[in-house]
């Protein structure tokens, strides 16, 4: 089909360039492992990355979502409802008597620091008000994530009544929106990941709870792991599409390993050796509630199908105790120590036989 510039679609084809490989990406081991799992089992959570200015947070997040396979949604549905599942339906979509379906991408949705509530819930439709005299609803950035992720970068520097509307979305999986007489309930379910540095601020503790998983990132500081970065960020700003092409093989197979865990994953065991082992090691850090245990479980389970394991295990849980549980630790202003430094010490307090 020949070029045409007044196709949106084929403009939006044509300046499109491939998105760097996930596989490509060099060490922060552990912030690809939160992405995987969170890709496996989105009910981890969500993640939270916080570190460095230019450690490749961002980057991470749409590799993975273009990583992905591609979800199936009911054609014309505005907000991308699965026909895989009827209970979280839209109404428009519960109501046809027949659904067309499409495959498409898995959204990435950037929610910026000073978008207004309208464009993160939804809002009348100005032009269909004033042209047509109706009152219609336009979709907004909730609805678009529907089913991907809501990355938010700076997301300690988020106003506080988006926070509490995140959180309230964030509970229930439902965006509800009332305005001019129009009441409209949308699913609106996603993978919430937001970045930051925190030199620049704390997250509210509200919404750092809401968090599954929390991961820090560093600079590197081996040698020959900055000039990998640099070798291949470099080699793909002057060629996207062959730097993607190099790398296709080893994206196949690790996306055939997030689908294959995802098909796994009722399947692992989890005994009560390893969830008194969870349950113990929370007491022992003095975590507020129980969705540390669940987060902790939830993770290792995810890990255990990523792995191929039948049955969740101690390596499992050592593996992603930190991610899972750093960010629930309370304050003790007679230790300094570092949350993940605690962490590593009630897990070898733990798990070394001194417990």
């Amino acid at each position: 089909m020949p070029y045409d510039a007044t196709r949106p679609a084929q403009l939006a084809a044509a300046t499109r360039r491939a998105p760097f490989p996930f596989a490509a990406i060099v060490g922060q081991e552990e912030m690809k492992r939160a992405l995987l799992i969170a890709a496996v089992d989105p009910a981890v959570g969500g993640v939270l990355v916080f570190g460095d200015r230019g450690t490749g947070k961002s980057t991470a997040v749409r590799a993975l979502a273009a990583l992905l396979p591609p979800m199936k949604v009911v054609q014309g549905c505005a907000y991308g409802c699965d026909p895989a599942a009827p209970a979280g339906l839209c109404a428009a979509c519960a109501g046809a008597a027949a659904r067309r379906l499409a495959t498409v991408p898995v959204p990435v949705v950037d929610l910026p620091l000073g978008a207004t509530e309208d464009r993160v819930v939804g809002a009348l439709d100005i032009e269909r008000a004033l042209g047509e005299g109706v009152k219609a609803f336009e979709p907004g950035l909730l609805a678009r994530a529907h089913r991907g992720f809501l990355y938010i970068d700076e997301v300690n520097l988020l106003e506080d009544h988006l926070v509490d509307l995140l959180l309230d979305v964030a509970a229930s999986g439902e965006n509800v929106v009332e305005r001019e007489g129009i009441s409209i309930r949308h699913p609106a379910r996603f993978v919430l990941v937001g970045s930051g540095n925190p030199e620049e601020g704390e997250l509210r503790p509200q919404l750092l709870d809401r968090f599954g998983l929390s991961v820090e990132v560093r600079t590197p500081e081996d040698l020959p792991s900055r000039i990998e970065v640099v070798k291949r960020r470099d080699a793909y700003e002057r060629d996207p599409e062959g730097f993607a092409a190099a790398w296709r093989k080893a994206e196949a197979k690790l996306r055939r390993q997030i689908v294959a865990a995802r098909a796994r994953l009722a399947e692992v065991a989890v005994g009560d050796a390893v969830l008194e082992r969870a349950a113990r090691l929370c007491m022992a850090l003095g975590t507020d509630g129980l969705r540390g245990e669940l987060t902790l479980i939830r993770a290792a389970r995810a890990l255990a199908a990523l792995e191929g394991d039948a049955e969740l295990g101690e390596a499992h849980l050592r593996a992603v105790a930190a991610s899972a549980l750093r960010h629930r630790l309370r304050r003790n202003p007679l230790d300094e120590t570092g949350s993940t430094a605690r962490i590593e010490r009630a897990l070898a307090d733990l798990f070394d036989g001194r417990a």
